[in-house]
């Protein structure tokens, strides 16, 4: 499919998106959902079927496989309702208020396509030569490799790897009927990416098309290689790299060793024919062990980004300059409610929310930084909790009971009552001072419970909250936030990301590279700060220090063809002597 748009609406959190596709795919508009929670997928198809008078019969717990055959469901039902919807779009005659004129309105102004749509008269119908070019958006969805907690029988013994949280996932998409991508984001699965080869839809038929699409969601261009590779080797090709700055987004943070994205940019951009040679390579070696059709080229591949920006300009020049094929916009789109689910409280909150509120935490159980607002209702309901000497959640969804076995045999989450109560009672017995015994109470009672946090908007904003599902709400928006302040509407949106109105509000606002920069440096020093550094560390740091230098001088060549201002140019030059003067002890003087 040749998507008619340059941009794409990530995926956030759980329930934000859950059912974006419905609300902008029939306008030819991408976006991404979580696949992540199964009972939400199941309600959220109930909530639809009787919106939309579709049947709908219940997936039990009870039922085998009910995770996957509830996803497969909720995705079959989405591509149903899209489908309509963009039928009976395009079966409209011409009129200025239309869903049908909106469509062509949204489009680009350089789209040839709209200028003839146009030309129409009032009270026309589409002539056959628009409807065919007509493109819905693409309904992508998104699956946490590493989110992928193992099941037990109720014996306790561990059940088959492929129902795992993530395989089962995977396993949902594979056999729903969307013909799209499925974006894997948060790093390698060896186990979850093997397990693509089970289903044919992902490989090549004999007329080179692909079915169903991997998209893979990378900080860098040799990690992209080395996943491509793998998964080639299986018979896999990737559709899409999908690049997302490692700090300037929202959600979960995967940061880099200093790598930054203008430069991370340009090494795709300056590799791409090796990367798609490269990877066919093997592409060709693996189809033809397997005894499947081998593509006489190599596929279509995509090379995308998103992280930070704010800005037509910055769109455009990512675009231009980089060649990068779409460019996602997750942050401002929290203020459009009718694309994202947000309740009116969680609203304000982002609305008022400046560069003081925005911050990257340490809330989320799987102990990767998180970037959130401050005021959120999820933490303020925390906060009652702990200083009432209730820390902790009931653990409803436990999804992330993942990786800790400190007290347990199976898993438990950080978040979890169950988890902090023992934790709780284990600095207890450490006999610390006042200061330290806070510090350390803190760290364990900080962590939110994400699996309802990021979840019960989209409950809310459906009027479908029960009493298990809470009312707090955890929010994840980029640092980009600070700078959007006004609720808007999607024709709005899309006009301020083609440069037609400009949406930003009065709050000074640095080039998007400068911004993710200074987060950068400001890691940097806090790892830098950290007392006793291991050697493994001062190694990390002094690469760490390379890549910023490199980062830098290649802005200053960058900023030298125009794309710049006196602020951004100072940036740099603090910046450099910021990391410049940063003094990484050695192994020696440790010892």
């Amino acid at each position: 499919m040749t998507n008619l748009h340059h941009f794409h609406i990530p995926v956030m959190g759980v329930g934000f998106t859950v059912d974006t596709p419905i609300k902008v795919a029939h306008l030819g508009i991408t976006s991404v959902m979580s696949i992540g929670d199964d009972l939400l997928c199941e309600r959220m198809r109930a909530y639809y079927a009787e919106k939309t008078g579709k049947p709908f019969q219940p997936i039990p717990n009870s039922e085998e496989d009910a995770r996957a055959k509830r996803i497969t469901a909720y995705l079959n039902l989405v591509q149903e309702l899209v489908n309509d919807r963009f039928d009976a779009l395009k079966s409209e005659a011409v009129h200025e208020h239309s869903e049908l004129n909106k469509y062509f309105e949204l489009l680009p102004e350089t789209s040839a396509l709209k200028k003839e749509f146009f030309k129409l008269k009032e009270g026309d119908y589409l002539p056959d030569s628009i409807k065919s070019a007509m493109r819905p958006g693409e309904i992508e969805v998104n699956v946490m490799t590493k989110l992928d907690r193992q099941h037990y029988d109720k014996e306790g013994n561990p059940l088959a790897r492929e129902y795992n949280d993530a395989h089962a996932a995977l396993r949902g998409y594979a056999n729903s009927n969307l013909t799209s991508g499925i974006v894997l984001s948060a790093g390698l699965n060896p186990s979850l990416y093997s397990y693509t080869a089970q289903f044919n839809r992902f490989f090549p038929n004999a007329t080179n098309q692909l079915n169903k699409k991997i998209i893979l969601k990378v900080s860098d261009y040799r990690s992209a290689l080395v996943q491509g590779k793998f998964l080639a080797k299986k018979g896999i090709w990737v559709s899409e790299y999908r690049i997302e700055s490692g700090l300037n987004c929202g959600g979960h943070t995967f940061a880099t060793e200093g790598l930054l994205a203008g430069p991370i940019m340009a090494e795709f951009k300056a590799h791409r024919h090796e990367l798609v040679h490269e990877v066919h390579a093997v592409l060709t070696e693996a189809l033809e062990r397997l005894q499947k059709p081998v593509p006489d080229s190599p596929l279509p591949l995509s090379i995308t980004y998103q992280g930070g920006v704010g800005t037509h300009r910055e769109h455009d020049f990512i675009r231009t300059h980089y060649g990068m094929d779409s460019i996602g916009w997750a942050t401002p789109f929290l203020l459009v409610p009718e694309v994202v689910n947000v309740d009116e409280d969680t609203q304000n909150v982002l609305v008022n929310a400046g560069e003081n509120e925005l911050y990257l935490s340490s809330i989320s159980p799987i102990g990767v930084p998180f970037n959130t607002v401050k005021g959120n209702s999820k933490d303020l309901i925390k906060e009652t909790k702990i200083k009432a000497g209730d820390p902790g959640s009931t653990c409803p969804r436990q999804y992330l009971k993942l990786f800790n076995t400190e007290f347990t045999k199976q898993p438990i989450c950080l978040s979890s009552k169950q988890y902090q109560t023992l934790k709780i009672r284990e600095l207890d017995e450490q006999n610390l001072s006042k200061e330290a015994y806070q510090q350390a109470y803190d760290r364990i009672t900080e962590k939110a419970c994400l699996c309802t946090g990021l979840v019960v908007t989209a409950y809310m904003a459906h009027d479908l909250v029960t009493k298990p599902d809470g009312q707090g709400v955890s929010v994840c928006p980029g640092p980009n936030l600070a700078y959007f302040s006004k609720i808007s509407t999607l024709s709005e949106m899309v006009d301020h990301i083609y440069g037609r109105t400009d949406l930003l509000n009065a709050t000074p606002r640095p080039n998007f590279f400068m911004k993710e920069l200074r987060m950068y440096i400001d890691v940097f020093q806090r790892e830098l700060n950290q007392a006793n550094p291991t050697p493994k560390i001062i190694k990390r740091l002094m690469q760490f220090k390379e890549n910023l230098i490199a980062g830098i001088t290649y802005y200053q060549h960058l900023f030298a063809t125009g794309f710049i201002d006196q602020e951004a140019l100072s940036t740099l030059k603090n910046s450099l002597q910021i990391i410049r003067e940063s003094e990484i002890p050695t192994p020696a003087a440790q010892a």
